[in-house]
């Protein structure tokens, strides 16, 4: 099954009733899975905004507003990233905000919008599996041990690489059916000693003792036109 796993960055956290009142996307990134594994293909770009850079905002993910600024706005690169996800699930890390921000821009040109039974909510998938256990990105990363040494501030395409390996050992582990594979192997060892052994196994002799006589004759005497006294 393909999926899509998505983070975005934005000026700050509400975007608004319209693009001049509230905070807007600034970088998209995306990853596509196809039955859990990377294929390899990504999606990713800077938005300009529009609008100036909160300080408080660009200390999460580094992206100044002059940066931003050289870039296409999200107008330019709504139809190439509308073709990336199609219409794969999408597995995104506190899906609701991710949400709010990419429907805003989308009502905002006109476009429509994603419906949230689109999203795959790896946040409250933790909560589900770790109740009371801390379930931010962060604390995933270091609870399956995934390397985090990279990653000096927020970045959508790195985080959304981040979220694929949580997700990933949300759903089972980094190599699925692994447990599965490795006990068909070992069977199949098995049963390649068995078959191959040269010496016969010896054979066992296991007499009744009269009693054991006795009551299995009793047991036969309770059916009715046996089978074996037939013809």
């Amino acid at each position: 099954m393909r999926e899509i796993v998505l983070d975005t960055e934005t000026t700050g956290l509400d975007p608004g009733k319209t693009k001049e009142s509230g905070h807007r996307l600034v970088e998209i990134g995306c990853l596509e899975l196809d039955n859990l594994i990377p294929t390899g293909r990504v999606f990713h770009c800077y938005i300009n905004p529009e609008r100036d850079m909160p300080a408080e905002a660009q200390a999460i993910h580094g992206l100044s507003g002059s940066f931003l600024s050289q870039h296409p706005i999200f107008e330019k690169h709504v139809d190439s990233f509308l073709d990336f996800i199609g219409d794969a699930p999408l597995v995104i890390h506190n899906a609701s905000f991710d949400m709010k921000f990419l429907n805003a821009e989308l009502g905002w040109h006109g476009r429509e919008i994603l419906p949230m039974t689109r999203a795959l909510d790896t946040l409250k998938l933790a909560r589900s599996l770790f109740p009371g256990a801390p379930a931010s990105l962060d604390a995933l990363c270091k609870r399956f041990e995934i390397d985090l040494s990279g990653r000096e501030k927020h970045g959508a395409l790195l985080d959304a690489e981040l979220l694929a390996q949580v997700y990933l050992e949300l759903k089972g582990g980094r190599q699925p059916g692994f447990s599965f594979a490795s006990a068909s192997k070992e069977k199949a060892a098995l049963e390649e000693k068995v078959w191959k052994r040269k010496d016969p196994l010896p054979s066992r002799n296991f007499p009744l003792t009269p009693e054991e006589r006795e009551n299995h004759e009793a047991l036969l005497q309770k059916f009715k036109e046996p089978l074996w006294k037939q013809g």
